[in-house]
C-alpha cells in the first residue's frame, strides 16, 4: 500500500480468502460417456462381423435351376474321375472311357477328317431332377494340361458311328442316357479334365483324366 497524504497507510479493500474452484460432479456425465464408448464398439465389431461374412456366399457358383456342382465326397484329391460319378445342377455324369488318336470319322459315303486328331470321351447322363431334361455337346468343354481348351465338334458327332444321337433326346427323370463327346486337338494332347454342364447357364463341374 503506498503511504498516504499525512504519512500513514491507507488500508485497501479487503482480500477475500482463497478458495478453490468447485469439483466436477462425475456422476452421470462419466456413465454417460462409458455407455457410449461401448456402444461404439459394438457397433464395429459387429461391422467387422458383417464384413467378415461378407463374401461368403457366391451367388455366381449356382444358377436359377442348377444348384452348385458337386463331386466325390473324400479327403483325398481326386486325379482320375474316370469311373465315378459328379454332378452339376440336375444331372449326375460319369465319364466312362477315353480313346484318343482317332484321324477320321464317317463312312464310304463321307465324314469328317481331324485338323490334328479326334478325342471320344463317353460319358453316362442320368436326370437326377424331378422333370426331363436334356444334354447337348454345347458348353462341354476338354482342358488339356497346359490349360488350353477346346469345344466340342459339332460335325464329328454328326459322322461319328459312336451313340451321339442320345443327346438330342429329352432324358426323363431318374433315366440315363450314353453318348460321345468328340473334339479335335493337336497329336501329343495330354488331357487333364472335361468340365461337363447340366446347362449354359449352370457352374459345371471338372472331371480329372488323369492327364491321360
Amino acid at each position: 500500500m503506498n503511504p498516504g497524504k499525512h504519512g500513514y497507510h491507507r488500508p485497501g479493500p479487503p482480500i477475500p480468502p482463497y478458495a478453490a474452484p468447485p469439483q466436477r460432479r462425475r456422476g452421470k456425465g462419466c456413465l454417460y460417456g462409458v455407455a457410449g464408448g461401448v456402444a461404439t464398439l459394438f457397433l464395429m465389431v459387429s461391422c467387422g462381423a458383417l464384413v467378415a461374412t461378407g463374401g461368403a456366399s457366391d451367388p455366381a457358383a449356382t444358377s436359377g435351376d442348377s444348384p452348385a456342382a458337386s463331386a466325390p465326397a473324400g479327403g483325398t484329391k481326386v486325379t482320375n474321375g474316370i469311373g465315378r460319378e459328379y454332378r452339376d445342377g440336375k444331372l449326375a455324369f460319369t465319364v466312362t472311357k477315353v480313346r484318343k488318336g482317332v484321324r477320321k470319322v464317317g463312312d464310304q459315303y463321307g465324314g469328317d477328317t481331324a485338323q490334328g486328331q479326334f478325342v471320344f470321351i463317353y460319358v453316362t447322363v442320368k436326370n437326377i431332377g424331378g422333370e426331363a431334361r436334356s444334354f447337348t455337346h454345347h458348353n462341354q468343354t476338354l482342358i488339356d494340361t497346359q490349360d488350353r481348351e477346346f469345344e466340342a465338334d459339332p460335325e464329328a458327332s454328326i459322322w461319328s458311328e459312336q451313340d451321339t444321337k442320345s443327346f438330342l433326346q429329352q432324358i426323363n427323370p431318374g433315366n440315363s442316357v450314353k453318348g460321345t463327346l468328340i473334339y479335335d486337338v493337336p497329336p501329343g494332347t495330354k488331357l487333364k479334365t472335361i468340365e461337363l454342364h447340366d446347362s449354359m447357364f449352370s457352374r459345371g463341374v471338372k472331371v480329372p483324366l488323369g492327364n491321360r
